[in-house]
Order: structure tokens, then sequence, then C-alpha cells
């Protein structure tokens, strides 16, 4: 990251990025100061995701939420995410990526306060939506941001950690919100859970705006709204019944409502060739080469086998084996920490094994997903934690691998001034993935169960879902070929 770069000026970064020098210096500490903030950043985003789960029985107890009102304390956070994280890429490409991170930085940390101070499920679904709205501002910026501003091994270190942060903060969510619930915080019980983002959001404001760089495109114009509009109803067509959907038995509407979802999003294409000169939301000459789209298809992949594992896994361990919640938050600590090494290892190569790394990494995790399957369809009901320790740690490892490199590679061919829309596309397709994987567990999980918390059936259930993963898993790794097989780090 250059000096110039860390001015608190906004700087034009529509031309071409230059090759990195062969030696590169390391990287200057206020450089190091803005990564860190940028993944505080992240780690806020990714952690409230989940962290209200485990809260769940503590927030109900204390607000009177009923199902639909706890259900919708995550679709009403997830939602406007997906809805919005395109148009907050663009809006960051056009009026600044620092601005609109610290915009929705506020926004977020504004919301967490009313979270931490709702008295009723209606305030706290509220300031849940209000959360999202902050997420979709902030989530695309830090991807863009560290695609314009690090070159390099320092851009290869910088996804790295990025990738870390990703993996850690899915799994430490629920582990968070349990002992913060559990610890009773001066009384307050499941509320430090959002009002431990209060401090944190003040401090990536104060930090960001002195050492984040700001970057923008030379023209910055007119956002294209009917765009916008066109993307947040074909994804709400498409993900809402997909999220609600089971909760009413997957009546006509939740089949009838993604079809129009599609239709729209045909509208959406139609109506983006008409602007591709006058400021479109979606540049598709970013799909004209297949780094992009290959790896946006891959991200897809991943947050669709993410979606489907998670939330049967967790039944599994606790319906299918009797844990506890806390053993069960035990196991995915163990995930956690394999993922943790998978990504230490993906910082570490600093870009040189290009797409080679993350196909090992899947590679590694179908075999562990397949040891995990065996050692689950064997009919083994009292199967310990310490049994499975190997092929989880291995999943965790073998995914941590894949998270950084996977957008390092897929947005290193990606113009700077389209970042803010490449980025917004790339985590669309990850949250879009989660949706489909979550709508997927109707299929292939409870279609075995029927809800039911008999034993033997969870366990079946969930050996299903593992071959689906390990499938998804090879789909994976065959659109990583799409991926560039060397980068320039390689010459260093």
């Amino acid at each position: 990251m250059s000096s110039s770069a860390l001015d608190n000026e906004p700087q034009h970064t529509a031309q071409p990025p230059h090759r990195p020098a062969p030696h590169q210096p390391k990287m200057a500490w206020a450089a190091r100061i803005a990564l860190l903030v940028l993944l505080t950043a992240e780690l806020m985003d990714i952690l409230d995701q989940s962290v209200v789960l485990t809260a769940l029985p503590a927030i109900q107890e204390s607000t009177g939420a009923g199902p639909a009102a706890s259900q919708w304390l995550t679709t009403g956070y997830s939602l406007p995410v997906a809805i919005g994280l395109i148009t907050g890429g663009r809006l960051g490409d056009l009026y600044g990526r620092r601005r609109i991170l610290l915009i929705g930085t506020v926004v977020f940390t504004a919301a967490s306060l009313l979270c931490g101070l709702a008295a009723g499920p209606g305030v706290l679904i509220g300031a849940r939506v209000l959360q999202g709205v902050g997420v979709a501002l902030m989530i695309p910026q830090v991807l863009a941001t560290l695609h314009v501003s690090f070159e390099g091994k320092n851009r290869s270190k910088a996804f790295g950690l990025y990738g870390a942060v990703l993996s850690l903060a899915n799994v430490v969510g629920p582990v968070m919100g349990g002992l913060l619930t559990e610890a009773d915080l001066y009384g307050l019980s499941w509320r430090p859970i959002f009002l431990i983002n209060v401090p944190v959001g003040l401090a990536v404001l104060l930090l960001g705006r002195r050492f984040i760089p700001e970057s923008t495109v030379q023209k910055a114009d007119r956002p294209d709204l009917t765009g916008m509009a066109l993307s947040a109803l074909a994804i709400v067509l498409i993900i809402f019944p997909l999220a609600e959907g089971h909760l009413h038995h997957w009546p006509l509407w939740s089949f009838a409502l993604p079809g129009a979802g599609i239709l729209v999003s045909g509208l959406f294409l139609r109506h983006q060739k008409g602007k591709q000169d006058d400021a479109p939301l979606v540049p598709l000459s970013l799909f004209r080469g297949r780094q992009f789209s290959g790896g946006t298809a891959a991200q897809l992949m991943h947050g669709l086998l993410c979606g489907l594992f998670f939330m049967t896994w967790t039944l599994y361990l606790q319906r299918g084996l009797g844990m506890s919640p806390f053993h069960a938050a035990l196991a995915f600590v163990l995930l956690s920490l394999g993922e943790l090494a998978g990504a230490t290892i993906a910082a570490k190569s600093g870009g040189r094994l290009a797409r080679r790394l993350p196909q090992a990494g899947a590679l590694i995790t179908i075999a562990a997903v397949a040891a995990y399957g065996l050692q689950a369809d064997a009919g083994q009901a009292d199967l310990t934690l310490l049994a499975m320790t190997a092929p989880v740690v291995l999943i965790g490892f073998g995914l941590g691998m894949v998270g950084g490199p996977l957008a390092d590679l897929s947005l290193a061919g990606v113009p700077h001034e389209d970042a803010g829309a490449a980025s917004g596309l790339f985590n669309t397709a990850m949250h879009l993935g989660i949706g489909l994987g979550t709508a997927l567990t109707a299929l292939v999980f409870f279609a075995t169960t029927d809800g039911s918390p008999d034993a033997g059936l969870n366990r079946d259930a969930f050996t299903t879902v593992l071959w689906w993963v390990g499938s998804l898993l090879a789909l994976m790794w065959a659109l990583m070929f799409c991926l560039p097989e060397q980068t320039d780090n390689q010459a260093d």
C-alpha cells in the first residue's frame, strides 16, 4: 500500500493496476492498522449473523418472542444483507469506499445499541433489519478496499487473513453468543451480544477515518436506481420463500415467487445491457472472463454447502448423538481451529500456489467429509467428540484453505473502478448459496426426520447430507479450474 494511498483525501483508482515489483517491501504500519480495521468490520458483520442463535431461548423468555418472531431475528438480518450487497458495492465505487464503509458502520453500530436496549420482539426485529442494512453497505467495501489497496504478496496475505476471519467468525458466533448470555454480565442476559458492537464500531469509525485509504472511480456517475430496484426485487422474490417456505410446509407461493424472481432477473439483465455505457449497477464485462464468473460460481457452491452442512450438523450432534449444547459448541470450536490453521497456511503462502491451494483445500475437505460419513454411517450412536476430532478438524482445515484464496483469485482481474460491484456480486453469491443450502435441508434432511427428535433418524439423515456436501465440494473444486494457474507472486 503506497503512502499516498493512506492520506484521507479521495484517491482515484480507475487506472489499470500496475504489475508489482518482484521484491516488495513489508507492509507499512499504517497499512497494517488499515487492514486490522477492515478485518474487524468484517468480523462484526459475520459474527452477528450467527451470534443470536445460541441466545434465542433467553431472548424468547425475556421478550416473549414466539417461533415466527424468533425466525425473523435471523431472517430480518440476512434478507437486507442479501438484497443490498450489489447496491452497496456500487455505491462504494461511485461515492468512495471508505465513506460508504463508515456510513454503514454508523448504521450498524446504532442498530446494535437499539438491539441491546429493545424491550420487545418488534423493536428487536426492526433493529436487526437495520443492522442488515448497515452490513450491506459495509461488507462490499472490505473486499473492494483490499483489492485496490494491496498488491503482490501483501495482497495475498491480506486476503489470507480475510479468509481466516471469515472462517473463525462463522463458527465462533454461536459459541460467543452462548458464553455472553450464560455469563449474564451486569444482569443483562443476552443483551451484551449486541452491546459489544458499540465500542468496537466506534473504534472502526475513528481508526477507519484515519487509516483506511479512500478510493473511488474517476467519474462518479449517478447510481442506477432502476437497476437497484430490479435487483432488490429479484433477490427478495428468490430468498424470501427459501427462508420462509419450510415454516409453512412449502405452499404454492413458495415455488411461484422464485419463478417470478427469475423473470425479474431477466428484466434486470436486459436493463443492464442497455446501461453498460451509462454507469450500470452491474458491469457485465466482469463475466466475459472465466476468472470472475467461475470464481463467483464456486463461491455460490461454497455458500450452498455451508448452508446445508452447519444447520444439519448442529441437529445431528444434539439429536443424533445426544450431545449437550456445550459439547456441540466444542465440536464447532474444533472445526474453527482447523479452519484457522488452513487459513493461516493460505495467508503465509503469499498467493504463490494460485488455484492449487484452494483446490487442495477442497480435496482435503472431500476426503474428511467422506471419512466422517463412513464414521456416522457405521451407526455409532455413542460416537464421541474425541472420536470425531480428526475428520472435523480436517473439514475445517480444508475449508480454511478455500475462503481467502478464492476471493483473492476471483477478484484479481477486476478493474479497480468495478471493485465494489464485483465484491457485491461475489458476496451475494455466498448469501444466495446459504439461502439455497438452507432450503435444501428440507429435501435431504427434514424429508427423512420430519422434525422428529429420534436419534436414529437424525443420524441417517445427516449421513445423506454429507454425501450431498461432498458432491458440492467436488463441483466447487471443478469450478476452480477457471481461476488462474499462476500469479505474479510466483515470480518472487
